[in-house]
């Protein structure tokens, strides 16, 4: 018999948030590692807001709602808000109850910016690596590390000589702009823009583009990532990054003597870098790179079963990097300058950590 469609409304419902969720879906999980993570950062978000005045946006529910903007791909704010003004799973998670009032875009916008001041990626992401090592997930022995760069929010367009006048244009909002047989460099352009972002390009034949770069240091065992840096792009960078990532990250909370491996593609096989890590202690296990010149990597290195192993595991960082361009919005980041992109990548890293912890800990058992 044929279903009658009613289109009088509902006032009440009888079935609560709570039981609409699925038991089995993954969110679930994400949300039982989340919660606790951030109880132990209560203290710190504390210190970031004033004991008087009118109430904002409580943090443990503004960070759930940009961990759900990463997991889901939600390319703004404002649809951010959207979503969650008629979509109970994301209510749900974030910990609005349906009658719950939606924030402004502009609002939320803002108190996120108040988490930069505090670090709250940096702390996030370390909570979120020491949940790791509790459940045995991080070898804290064998390290992989790569870069990749992230388009800037900054046309080519926006790139000019520094201190030339603007000239009147015939369409203010588009101008035309003839730059072809200009000669164009980071030493004499800047964006206007975005002054941090530089022109760069990753290999021979790639298109110059206004970027950034994000580095990763990634554990071997299971693919977690442990540190992050984002920096300008420069042909340096990527070394610089590892470098720092190794002694700040790694070397600080471990005794000098003990010996780790570090995993890398061809940029890093370079005399300079090699000599450094051995220094620290950390076996070089990078690609050689033999390409009409000798490598940096011989056979003391390249004989030990380890070094065939590592170079098999850092394939595993390409997944990360997968991952924040296709899902978690880090393709062309939508902030400008260092310091807010950084925040968005370290917070978008420690996303895919927490996704993938779920993932283990579901596989397993």
């Amino acid at each position: 018999m044929r279903g009658i469609e009613e289109n009088q409304g509902v006032f009440f419902s009888y079935v609560s948030q709570e039981d609409r969720i699925p038991q089995h879906h993954p969110l679930r999980r994400v949300r039982e590692l989340v919660n606790p993570i951030l109880d132990e950062l209560s203290p710190k978000l504390d210190a970031l807001y004033a004991d008087c005045g009118r109430p904002s946006i409580p943090p443990e529910q503004l960070l759930r709602a940009l961990l759900v903007q990463m997991l889901y791909s939600i390319r703004s704010e404002r649809l951010l808000m959207e979503q969650l003004n008629y979509n109970l799973l994301f209510r749900w998670f974030v910990g609005l109850s349906m009658d719950d009032a939606v924030w402004d875009h502009s609002v939320f916008a803002k108190n996120r910016d108040r988490l930069l001041d505090g670090d709250i990626a940096t702390a996030f992401l370390r909570e979120v690596i020491t949940l790791a090592r509790k459940r045995e997930l991080l070898s804290d022995e064998h390290f992989s590390v790569d870069g990749t760069l992230v388009e800037a929010w900054a046309s080519q367009k926006s790139f000019k000589k520094k201190g030339a006048s603007s000239a009147p244009t015939d369409d203010p909002g588009n101008p035309t702009i003839d730059f072809h047989g200009e000669k164009r460099c980071n030493d004499t352009h800047q964006s206007t823009t975005d002054m941090e972002a530089r022109l760069y390009k990753k290999g021979p034949g790639k298109e110059s583009k206004l970027s950034f770069m994000g580095h990763v240091l990634m554990d071997n065992l299971h693919g977690l990532a442990v540190a992050t840096r984002y920096t300008h792009a420069t042909g340096t960078a990527e070394r610089q990054a590892a470098q720092e990532m190794i002694m700040k990250d790694i070397r600080k909370k471990q005794t000098k003597d003990r010996r780790i491996t570090l995993g890398g593609d061809k940029a890093f096989d370079t005399k300079d870098f090699v000599l450094k890590l051995r220094q620290m202690n950390v076996t070089p296990h990078v690609a050689q790179n033999n390409t009409n010149r000798s490598s940096a990597i011989d056979k003391r290195t390249t004989r030990h079963e380890g070094y065939r192993v590592s170079i098999c595991k850092r394939k595993l960082i390409e997944e990360v990097f997968g991952w924040l361009k296709t899902t978690g919005l880090m393709r062309k980041t939508r902030h400008k300058g260092i310091a807010r992109g950084g925040w968005m990548f370290t917070w978008a890293v420690a996303v895919y950590d927490l996704l993938r912890i779920s993932n283990i800990q579901a596989a397993t058992g």
